[in-house]
């Protein structure tokens, strides 16, 4: 019989054996086996600083750092403030970019550059340079100089170059000549300029042309000082964004393969005349938000209109451009899904004109609202409402900014007043018939039982033959549980409803 002892000793015969046959899984560098696209892309998720100090591992790692395709020197620490020992700092960052550039293996293109730094002009078009040379497609610059410097005109000629970001952060730059423009960048698909000086370039009619950029497919163009008068009609262009061009005085956009067109914070209230003509039958999505009303609204072929979202300045809206906002409106007409904020509730309200010829919109199924909910209100949301024949989802945002006084809703001084709200939205419900009809969602924001809401949900609830679901939201905790609030909300879920398949909800 085997004793205790030698199993154990038998026991520790067979490990050490087996250990021979193990091999040290921990001594192997998997990763460097790996090839050079994967290593790439695990390296592209590092800090460039990081990504550059696994030089020094090997030279199959110096290898991949040398050939590294996508730059992204924005984790640096850029735009320190200008005094004499972080003014040094910042010439480390920018001497740093230069010599990664000036390093790279001959035949190695880049595929991304991004960069943010405060230098010259002569140190930024060096630095362009260098990326033009190594074929660069993707070149992202954010600067900060002294003064205007000039387009790089080096990047105009780039046959590799697909998307360029030029930003200025201060104080901006020039554009050469529309026609050195258009003479080059043949093959970039997007362009995105910002804080361009146009004092003595006004026009930008002949820059983007149908001829020109002939594959440009985004444009984004963002604080043009100076710029009066915009036209583009590039071939591919398909998605627009123009930010913040107040001086803006004509708008002209065209397109066969326009699909998305922003247009924010442009055309400054005071301009005497001032218009806009969008045509483009493939636009699914326009975004027009805090821009003064124009003079002259047009907008043309917008047949595929999916989405659509209005901002207007506050602004005293004159007789003669009573028109133009109704030319906007009847131009979104086949939006399906529609966005308006508080300053189109007031104009409407203020103007019993569109009580009468607002257009309808008789594909629209979702209307998002942002009001006051003020008395006077109350007449252009049925103006809407009355537009809307066909609409499935209603979502009203109520801005309570505390400065309006709403009467809070009281059922007894309710009944015996019949409160001139209620008044009007029952004359209302012949006329709002196929509105109440479709209706099947309604979602209220800022709800805070005061009399005019109650009164629209009250309205909603017993003419709403279609209405399944009601959400009534306060939009912030601290009184959603006082006696009296769901004393109101009590009341509220006695009301007659027209749907039996209603229901409603308080958030």
């Amino acid at each position: 019989m085997e004793t205790r002892s030698a199993a154990a000793k038998k026991r520790k015969l067979f490990f050490s054996k087996e250990d021979e046959f193990v091999p040290d899984h921990h001594n192997v560098d998997l990763i460097s086996d790996l090839p050079d696209a994967v290593l790439h892309h695990i390296l592209f998720l590092l800090p460039i600083k990081t990504v550059a100090q696994t030089s020094v591992l090997s030279k199959r790692w110096r290898s991949l750092w040398s050939s590294f395709p996508d730059l992204d020197f924005t984790t640096l620490n850029p735009f320190l403030p200008k005094t004499s020992k972080l003014q040094s700092q910042n010439c480390k960052e920018s001497d740093f970019i230069t010599q990664v550039l000036n390093h790279r293996e001959k035949h190695s293109d880049i595929r991304i550059l991004r960069f943010r730094a405060r230098l010259s002009f002569s140190r930024l078009n060096g630095l362009i340079r260098l990326a033009i040379r190594h074929k660069v497609q993707v070149l992202d610059v954010e600067v900060f100089t002294e003064d205007y410097f000039n387009f790089p005109r080096c990047v105009i000629a780039s046959d590799s170059l697909r998307v360029f970001k030029l930003k200025s952060r201060k104080p901006g730059f020039r554009l050469p000549p529309s026609s050195v423009m258009t003479s080059g960048f043949r093959s970039l698909q997007s362009l995105s300029l910002s804080r361009i000086s146009l004092c003595n370039q006004p026009s930008l009619s002949d820059m983007f042309s149908e001829s020109s950029f002939l594959v440009l497919k985004k444009l984004s163009l963002d604080t043009c000082f100076g710029l009066k008068h915009l036209r583009v009609g590039c071939r591919a262009l398909q998605d627009l964004a123009l930010e913040n061009c107040f001086e803006l005085q004509g708008l002209d956009v065209s397109g066969s393969n326009l699909e998305t067109c922003r247009i924010a914070k442009c055309f400054d209230g005071y301009i005497d005349k001032s218009w806009v003509k969008i045509d483009a039958p493939r636009l699914g999505v326009v975004l027009w938000e805090h821009n003064a009303l124009s003079d002259n609204i047009c907008l043309e072929n917008l047949s595929c209109l999916h989405k659509a979202s209005i901002g207007l300045l506050h602004q005293d809206v004159s007789v003669a451009k009573l028109q133009s906002v109704s030319n906007l409106f009847a131009g979104l007409s086949l939006a399906h899904c529609l966005t308006l904020e508080s300053n189109c509730i007031e104009i409407l309200s203020n103007n019993n004109y569109f009580a009468v010829y607002l257009h309808q919109f008789n594909n629209l199924k979702s209307l998002e609202l942002y009001t006051g909910f003020k008395k006077n209100n109350v007449p252009g949301l049925a103006c809407i409402f009355r537009s809307c024949p066909t609409l499935h989802t209603l979502i009203l945002n109520i801005i309570n900014d505390f400065k309006t006084e709403r009467r809070q809703w009281n059922k007894d001084l309710w009944e015996m007043s019949n409160s001139e709200e209620e008044k009007y939205w029952e004359s209302q419900t012949l006329n709002l018939k196929s509105f109440l009809h479709h209706l099947k969602i309604v979602k209220i924001h800022g709800f805070l039982e005061c009399e005019n809401e109650v009164s629209l949900a009250k309205f909603l609830l017993k003419h709403g033959k279609a209405l399944e679901e009601m959400i009534l939201s306060t939009g912030y905790c601290k009184a959603r549980y006082s006696l009296q609030r769901q004393k109101i909300r009590s009341q509220m879920m006695g009301f007659s409803w027209a749907s039996s398949n209603a229901k409603i909800a308080f958030h």
